[in-house]
């Protein structure tokens, strides 16, 4: 990793010439995950060509080797160039959602987002940008040096990443002050785990139950943060609101009103802007059981 930790020192437009050779190698050199992508893609856009598959799927490439240079440039990036490179979007409901529950204090808020654009940057851009605590909810690495490196990096500016396990707790633990959780909700539930199966990007798939059960334990609001890529080094983050309380905890286990606007959501973010979505990501690798 100490290479790793000294890649972060370049300068951006090295950075990118990096990138260009790391996606050569992933694209045609080894062919990393392609049929994983290109059948990902097919899934979501069933009216595209096979020639509009394989365009789709290397402007993926281009676009993930340079999120791989990116964030390692985050380890070293200062406050001002988050800033300068990440533009907010709806902050302001945000701020004012937290504060209009009749409480002397404001009040945290849940922020469920997607593998998209630049998901490392947009932590510490909203920091920089609205001067707010910032607590992610991660799924530890398997690789012990890479999960340490990225832990670093989401831990700057008073960041305190939580541990996915430790999530439920630490939120009900923590009631009082403006604070934004914000938790990467797309990932695939573990294999037992209790979760809600619905339509996503036309193929059924699971999600976690956890951010929607901790909004009804809370009353918290809840909003969706979109990243845009606006050219190569800049992004937008978008907040959208997606349920404000008082909920109503009904006991339908089909009811699942939060997680069905969150995949809604991240469905017109996906389709709005492909090409920087994780299409790598093995999303419906699980198949539904007769009791789920």
């Amino acid at each position: 990793m100490l290479i790793i930790r000294i890649m972060s020192f370049l300068p951006f437009f090295l950075i990118y010439r990096l990138g260009w050779f790391f996606y050569l190698s992933l694209y045609h050199l080894c062919g990393y995950r392609k049929n994983i992508v290109c059948n990902n893609i097919k899934q979501a856009f069933p009216e595209k060509s096979e020639k509009e598959v394989r365009f789709l799927a290397k402007q993926f490439y281009r676009h993930f080797a340079d999120l791989f240079m990116e964030v390692i440039k985050a380890h070293q990036m200062n406050g001002k160039a988050f800033k300068k490179r990440c533009r907010i979007k709806g902050g302001e409901q945000l701020i004012r959602q937290s504060t209009l529950r009749g409480v002397e204090k404001a009040k945290p808020v849940i922020v469920l987002t997607i593998h998209q654009g630049n998901w490392e940057w947009m932590l510490h851009a909203v920091s920089q940008h609205l001067g707010v605590p910032i607590d992610p909810v991660y799924k530890p690495l398997h690789h012990k040096g890479w999960d340490q490196f990225i832990h670093e990096i989401r831990s700057r500016f008073n960041s305190r990443p939580i541990p996915m396990k430790q999530a439920g707790r630490n939120i009900l633990k923590r009631k009082n002050g403006f604070r934004l959780f914000v938790m990467l909700a797309d990932q695939t539930p573990v294999e037992g785990e209790r979760s809600y199966w619905v339509s996503y990007l036309n193929k059924e798939a699971p999600f976690y139950l956890g951010a929607e059960k901790i909004a009804f334990l809370t009353q918290y609001p809840v909003f969706f943060a979109q990243c845009r890529r606006l050219e190569r080094g800049y992004y937008e983050l978008e907040f959208k609101e997606l349920a404000v309380p008082p909920y109503e905890n009904t006991r339908d286990k089909n009811n699942h009103q939060i997680i069905d606007a969150y995949v809604k959501a991240a469905e017109a973010a996906i389709y709005e802007q492909p090409e920087t979505f994780l299409w790598s990501h093995r999303r419906w690798k699980r198949r539904r059981k007769s009791n789920e």
